[in-house]
């Protein structure tokens, strides 16, 4: 009988541990006393770790301690600090911090010389540390939704950076030191503050993709007409009322674009002056053969 109700016992107390929550992956490892280095994926081009959605309002002291990591990504955490060790990860080429309650970026993020791709999207920072342009290898940055007004002047050296989203941030005019980034062929900003757009805009003689809507810009300058490269051009829900007369010289502009993941000119919900609202319903080649009598005309 005795023997029974033990394991009985044994039986409910088994039942509650498998009811119990589960432990995240890296606690399970380390508490079984495996290597952390067991958490690692050895991919064909990179040695990874995700520890995305732990629940984390810490990073754990044992990820200083592997030196090898070249994708790390710590997204979708609480994480309120990252600390300075992060830059004894200096082989790391991609870091994704993002969907976190992070405030501030340590200094020593200067350190990783191999960083290409970085997500900080989704945090609370107010602003970008100048050290971050030592990372002279970055190409794909994401600061998105954000609170941050401006960005360090010594940006103008991320010369190899190819895409750059601030969109949902506080930015009131664009950093002039966008414009020296002529490498950039995507450049999304909306949902800013911003009430014009620079005439040096059109030193991004590479930029594809141009997002900006949802601003309060009330007019585009000329020069944004000269960068021929432009494919989407996103200027939706703004203050605009006309439009530069050489808007025609932007061909690769294909269509009047109403999605907004089509390539186009995306120009809807702005008070555009008559006849432009009529002019831009007959199509893109309409709009264009106008611009251009217009010009001619003046």
């Amino acid at each position: 009988m005795g023997t029974e109700h033990s394991k009985n016992e044994q039986r409910s107390s088994m039942v509650f541990l498998r009811k119990g929550p589960k432990l995240p992956a890296w606690e399970d490892a380390l508490l079984s006393g495996k290597e952390p280095k067991s958490l690692l994926k050895r991919g064909l081009r990179y040695v990874s770790l995700s520890l995305i959605m732990k629940g984390m309002t810490s990073t754990p002291d044992f990820l200083w301690g592997l030196p090898e990591v070249q994708k790390l990504n710590l997204s979708r955490n609480q994480l309120v600090v990252i600390p300075p060790s992060l830059g004894k990860l200096d082989r790391l080429v991609v870091l994704n911090l993002g969907g976190n309650c992070l405030k501030c970026l340590p200094k020593e993020i200067g350190l990783l010389r191999n960083l290409k791709v970085l997500f900080v999207n989704m945090n609370c920072l107010t602003e970008v540390p100048a050290e971050l342009s030592l990372c002279r290898k970055l190409e794909v940055l994401s600061l998105s939704h954000n609170c941050i007004s401006q960005l360090p002047l010594s940006f103008t050296d991320l010369t190899s950076l190819r895409k750059l989203n601030l969109s949902n941030n506080r930015f009131v005019q664009i950093p002039l030191c966008i414009f020296a980034l002529r490498n950039l062929d995507f450049l999304h900003l909306g949902s800013n503050r911003l009430e014009s757009i620079a005439e040096s805009v059109q030193y991004l003689v590479n930029l594809q993709i141009f997002i900006i809507e949802n601003n309060n810009i009330r007019s585009l300058p000329r020069s944004l007409c000269f960068i021929t490269t432009l494919e989407l051009l996103n200027v939706d829900y703004n203050a605009i009322q006309t439009l530069p007369d050489d808007l025609y010289l932007l061909r690769r502009l294909q269509r009047i674009a109403w999605n907004p993941m089509d390539k186009g000119l995306h120009i809807a919900h702005n008070p555009l002056s008559r006849p432009l609202p009529e002019v831009i319903e007959g199509g893109l080649d309409v709009l264009f053969n106008y611009l251009r009598e217009k010009k001619e005309h003046n």
